[in-house]
């Protein structure tokens, strides 16, 4: 007789692979309860958990798109993962769709910090510079008020350090994260494009 399979026993094999939850519950069907087995049969289905999957190649993905009520609003996102069988799953494209609205509702300009041009970087820190001129505080605690300042403004313009929209006490990057924990594939957000009439 098949062993039962527990919430405890997904989980325990969760911990250990880094696979996600149905996929744990599969396999453990499939070994009738034998966490070894179970292991051994999520590596044959390659979803086990690499050691770091950051560093991966993410060639595959989808173009996730959000056009918003009355059409005036609309976004395009490429996010990229490691294979078409991840890119076809209902997370993934749920992900996709979901960064596709945060650029519509948040407006960033870049995806992350890495990708703003370093003369713009420069230009804002010359704004707050100008901006805490006559404030009389000395110049380290100038800098590091204008550290504090431009990591808020990377907050706003950049899409991943942006508090993810349907949930504000996580980022767009730590959703990310999950996703690459929950799918085990590098995920990728590429590039976006953001339309709205008349602009």
């Amino acid at each position: 007789m098949a062993k039962e399979i527990t919430a405890q026993m997904v989980k325990q094999l969760r911990e250990a692979t880094g696979a996600g939850i149905l996929d744990c519950k599969k396999a453990l069907q499939e070994a009738g309860g034998d966490m070894e087995r179970a292991a051994e049969i999520l590596r044959e289905w390659g979803i086990a958990k690499a050691a770091k999957k950051v560093g991966r190649e993410a060639r595959e993905g989808i173009i996730g798109n959000y056009v918003h009520m009355g059409g005036k609003m609309a976004a395009i996102v490429e996010v990229n993962c490691e294979t078409d069988f991840v890119a076809r799953t209902p997370e993934f494209q749920q992900l996709a769709k979901d960064l596709a609205m945060q650029v519509v509702a948040a407006r960033p300009r870049w995806v992350s910090r890495e990708d703003i041009p370093e003369e713009i970087i420069e230009k804002e820190k010359e704004i707050l510079r100008a901006q805490l001129a006559d404030s009389g505080k000395p110049p380290q605690i100038v800098e590091r008020i204008i550290e504090g300042k431009l990591n808020k403004w990377y907050e706003e313009v950049c899409l991943l350090e942006q508090p993810f929209i349907r949930d504000e006490d996580k980022t767009v990057g730590d959703l990310i994260q999950e996703h690459i924990a929950k799918l085990g594939e590098n995920i990728v957000v590429r590039r976006f494009a953001r339309f709205e009439i008349g602009e």
